[in-house]
C-alpha cells in the first residue's frame, strides 16, 4: 500500500542512530533479564507501560511491532496478550538475548537486526499497534523517528511512546538520582540535553499525522514499583493514534 513519504522521515539507508548509544546496551545486553541488574527499573515500568497500552488498544489478533525492543520486555508482554509481534533492534546482543528468552518462555516472536527506516521502506502501514519505549531520548533526530514510526501504523492504528521530560526535576531523579546517588541505573545511560518535553512531542507528532490521545505521567520508585499518575514531569507515556 503505497504512502505519502513525511518530510520528516529518514531515507533507508540512514538509520536514526548512534553506534555510541547502541554500544551501551550492547555491552551489558546479557544482563537484560536479570531484575535486579542494570535494567531493574525497566521491569519495574514494564507493567504499568503495558496496562497503559493494553488498556487503549486492542492486541487479540492485532499486528504489533516494537521498536528499540531491547530484550524483549514489552515484545513479550504484548505477545502473551495476543499480538503477532515482531521486534526490532540495532543492538545484535539485545536481539539475542530476546530470541533466547521467547524461545525459553514458548513465545513466537519475529526478532530481528534492523532500523526503523528501513522496515518502514518496506512494510509502510503495516501495523496496527506500535511501541516504542524508552528510545527517542537516545536517538539523534526524534523528530525525524517520531515521523518514520508514523510510517509504520496503518492509518487509526496506534503508536505508544514512553520517555522523559527535560526540566530540572527530571535532571534531578533521572540523572542525579538514579544514576550517581542511587545507582540504580548504569552512569551514562541518559544525557539531559535528549530528554524531550511533551509539548515537543506534540508537535511533532501533529506534524507527522498523528493525533494525540492521552499522556500520563510515570512515578517510579526504585525500592517500590510504579505506577501511573496525572504528572508527566519526568517519565511519561503518550498514546496516538495515526490520522486517517
Amino acid at each position: 500500500m503505497a504512502t505519502a513519504t513525511h518530510p520528516n522521515a529518514a531515507p533507508e539507508h540512514a538509520p536514526n542512530a548512534e553506534q555510541a548509544e547502541i554500544g551501551k546496551f550492547d555491552g551489558i545486553a546479557a544482563r537484560f533479564w536479570d531484575e535486579h541488574g542494570p535494567f531493574r527499573p525497566l521491569h519495574q515500568l514494564n507493567p504499568v507501560r503495558v496496562r497503559f497500552i493494553t488498556e487503549r488498544a486492542a492486541t487479540a489478533g492485532a499486528r504489533a511491532l516494537d521498536v528499540g525492543c531491547g530484550g524483549g520486555l514489552v515484545a513479550e508482554a504484548l505477545a502473551r496478550a495476543g499480538a503477532a509481534v515482531t521486534g526490532i533492534d540495532l543492538a545484535a546482543g539485545m536481539i539475542e538475548v530476546a530470541r533466547l528468552h521467547a524461545a525459553a518462555e514458548g513465545l513466537s516472536i519475529d526478532y530481528r537486526v534492523a532500523a526503523a527506516e528501513t522496515l518502514a521502506a518496506h512494510e509502510p502501514d503495516g501495523f496496527d499497534l506500535l511501541t516504542c519505549m524508552e528510545m527517542l531520548e537516545h536517538v539523534p533526530d526524534p523528530e525525524a523517528m517520531l515521523a518514520t514510526l508514523a510510517r509504520l501504523v496503518r492509518p487509526g492504528g496506534s503508536l505508544f511512546v514512553s520517555t522523559l521530560n527535560r526540566n530540572l526535576k527530571s535532571f534531578l531523579v533521572a540523572i542525579v538520582g538514579a544514576e550517581y546517588l542511587l545507582s540504580v541505573v548504569p552512569r551514562g545511560t541518559h544525557e539531559y540535553e535528549r530528554f524531550i518535553r511533551p509539548s515537543e512531542l506534540d508537535r511533532w507528532a501533529r506534524s507527522a499525522g498523528l493525533d494525540a490521545r492521552a499522556i500520563s505521567g510515570v512515578s517510579l520508585d526504585p525500592f517500590g514499583g510504579a505506577r501511573l499518575t496525572a504528572d508527566p514531569s519526568v517519565n511519561y507515556l503518550a498514546h496516538f493514534v495515526r490520522a486517517g
